[in-house]
């Protein structure tokens, strides 16, 4: 069996949607458009996007001697969707219900990394899971992993787009995939179903007015202009993914570690009266534990 051949079957043996090769160069393509990108400020409160711009291009900045980009998809759409009739429960996207993905997707892509340099030689890379300077939609997509949608996220016509996405940049040479062609098409349902106006034009998102964003990354006050837009959302945001057609294909998860947590069963009163005692404990190891307790306070008294 070839490399390519062989790590693609022990990522499916872990548990990885799909795994696809592209050759580590530099991303011309990307350059400008993350350049005009950060000029118009639509990174918000992300400074760090500013950092290491050559290094977010090209792989082999990061890798030295690196080849080949192996791009990963990881399912993460629930069993059962954590929703209430009541309006004043507040929503947490999706992607945060269970283990923090970054200790989940890490502790897999070593074991591939590893597999892999056992079978074929001393292998050099790094794994990288959304905590580095990569440009994993650009490498996804250059992969033929998927498109990416009108909301800038990847979709996969088999899976839509509720899965994370990873890499390994390695010094081993694989053969490279073909790119996906866009199947999007005229429909434009998540720009319309934005209550913000975030998607301000096609894979182009205005961070400044995406709810993920304000209600995670930004400090300080919410806008006062979107805090009726933002609620019931006290921890990310799907409405551009739960509109889009394609996540009709979306397939429970099989990840144990990816069960939700014991705030599933809260009540409204539960969320009110928590203290950082009661974050801290929760939250440990879940994503939600980036807002911060003061965060996910705010968040909370804006919404309830």
């Amino acid at each position: 069996m070839n490399a390519k051949s062989f790590l693609q079957k022990e990522a499916q043996r872990l548990g990885f949607l799909s795994c696809r090769v592209s050759d580590a160069v530099f991303l011309e393509e990307d350059a400008p458009r993350l350049e005009q990108w950060l000029n118009k400020g639509y990174h918000g409160s992300m400074s760090y996007m500013e950092n290491h711009f050559d290094k977010r291009l090209d792989p082999r900045k990061l890798v030295p001697g690196a080849r080949s980009v192996v791009s990963l998809a990881y399912n993460y759409f629930p069993q059962k969707e954590i929703s209430s009739t009541d309006d004043s429960m507040p929503q947490i996207a999706k992607y945060a219900y269970g283990e923090d993905y970054h200790y989940v997707i890490k502790d897999k892509l070593f074991e591939l990394l590893d597999s892999l340099s056992s079978s074929y030689g001393d292998i050099q890379g790094r794994c990288f899971v959304d905590s580095a300077p990569v440009m994993e939609r650009s490498w996804a997509k250059k992969s033929g992993l998927g498109w990416v949608g009108k909301n800038s996220l990847l979709l996969r016509k088999s899976e839509g787009s509720f899965f994370f996405l990873a890499e390994l940049i390695i010094d081993l040479a694989l053969p490279s995939d073909n790119i996906e062609i866009d199947h999007c098409g005229t429909c434009t349902k998540c720009i319309d179903a934005c209550p913000t106006g975030a998607i301000v034009q096609p894979e182009v998102i205005d961070s400044n007015r995406c709810i993920s964003h304000m209600t995670i990354e930004l400090h300080g006050s919410l806008p006062s202009d979107y805090k009726d837009s933002i609620s019931p959302w006290v921890f990310g945001c799907d409405i551009c993914q739960d509109v889009c057609p394609w996540n009709r294909h979306s397939k429970p998860h099989q990840e144990k570690r990816f069960t939700p947590g014991p705030w599933k069963d809260w009540n409204i009163n539960d969320w009110k009266e928590i203290t950082e005692e009661t974050f801290g404990r929760i939250f440990k190891r879940s994503a939600i534990k980036r807002a911060g307790f003061a965060g996910l306070k705010r968040n909370l008294n804006s919404h309830i």
